[in-house]
């Protein structure tokens, strides 16, 4: 099997600028840090709490959720793993849009399943009908979608989750705050829907790996037999608590994300590249029809990291995380120089169609 291939990490000392991997460029809330140093003072000989009970009440609270209907894990990758683990077996069919979070495939190939892949509609818009149809065991749907942004709205999921009812549907909302809609009351209506958010985006704690899951409290129940035992620290669970504690400092961050994605995407398409509207804290940048691995290399010789998908049908375009102005601004003059060379020497991608113009 083919393993997840996570964006490049920068070794200590080098001086990059990472766009790369959809982190928050602004630090978490200070009451973050000042839960942690507490926490790091008392009982770290000790084992946290098997539930992360701190977290989850803080999650309940925060989102008005019952706490029997939360599960917390190390970060929603471990939360994807779960499902998998919980629900799929050799053979069973799982559906999810293509492209979209590629660890999906790497779970899928771990459980031995059927995956139906479901293109993209050609606007970059989620496949919900189809996604349908294959009434499959588990489907997911990453909303907004990596890596293009795009969102399905509140009533086509509800929708999706009526005409799976005897299904489970996943809604992986890690990028949801950045997002003009939430599918997160869907939990209290439909029993076959499970919703994951992440504190890694929003909240600027990639770093702490926090992940939760909300369902029915059946649902919970069974997660509950397949989750490791002690699988958040107990520098995590605090942190996570304080960071849910403190919304507003987590929403002003979320504005500045925004305002510099509306204008990332106009300085982007200037310089000619399409790209899709995204409701996410990244964009996705296309030149259509040409590789554009070549211009992710020629940045990282500039010091600046962007993610290419050298295997997927967008090959032709970079995803480009939101960062500081100051950031945003490297990116924009390096591609400006670096645009005109590329032009002159690029090589269309065998068999692909003709470029779109920029929008």
């Amino acid at each position: 099997m083919a393993p997840y291939v996570p964006g490049e990490q920068p070794r200590p000392g080098q001086e990059l600028i990472k766009l790369n991997t959809n982190e928050n460029p602004y630090p978490p809330s200070p009451k973050v840090r000042r839960a942690i140093l507490a926490e790091a003072t008392a009982s770290l000989r000790l084992y946290p709490a098997p539930n992360a009970d701190a977290f989850i009440d803080a999650a309940a609270r925060a989102y008005r959720v019952r706490r029997e209907m939360i599960i917390a894990g190390n970060g929603s990758d471990e939360l994807l793993s779960m499902l998998f683990r919980a629900i799929v077996g050799v053979g069973d069919k799982v559906a999810y849009p293509q492209p979209t979070y590629s660890l999906y495939d790497t779970l899928a190939a771990i459980a031995e399943a059927s995956v139906a892949r479901i293109p993209l509609e050609p606007d970059y818009r989620l496949p919900l009908d189809c996604l349908a149809d294959e009434r499959a065991r588990l489907t997911i749907v990453c909303s907004p979608n990596s890596p293009c942004g795009a969102v399905a709205s509140h009533d086509a999921l509800a929708a999706l989750a009526r005409a799976l009812s005897d299904h489970l549907l996943v809604v992986d909302e890690a990028y949801v705050d950045f997002a003009e809609s939430n599918a997160l009351d869907l939990v209290r209506t439909c029993d076959n829907v499970i919703v994951l958010r992440t504190l890694s985006k929003s909240f600027s704690l990639a770093g702490m790996r926090l992940g939760l899951a909300f369902a029915n409290p059946a649902i919970i129940q069974q997660l509950r037999k397949v989750k490791d035992s002690y699988n958040l620290n107990r520098l995590a669970i605090v942190a996570g608590a304080a960071a849910l504690a403190d919304l507003p400092w987590m929403r002003r961050n979320v504005e500045r994300v925004r305002r510099t994605r509306a204008l990332t995407e106009r300085r982007l398409r200037a310089l000619g590249f399409e790209v899709p509207p995204s409701q996410a804290n990244f964009v996705l940048a296309r030149l259509a029809g040409y590789d554009l691995a070549p211009l992710a290399a020629a940045l990282r010789r500039r010091g600046i990291l962007v993610r290419h998908f050298p295997k997927s049908i967008f090959r032709d375009a970079l995803r480009v995380s939101i960062g500081r102005p100051s950031e945003m601004r490297a990116l924009f003059d390096a591609l400006a120089a670096l645009l005109p060379s590329f032009h002159r020497n690029a090589e269309r991608i065998s068999g692909a169609p003709a470029p779109t113009s920029a929008g």
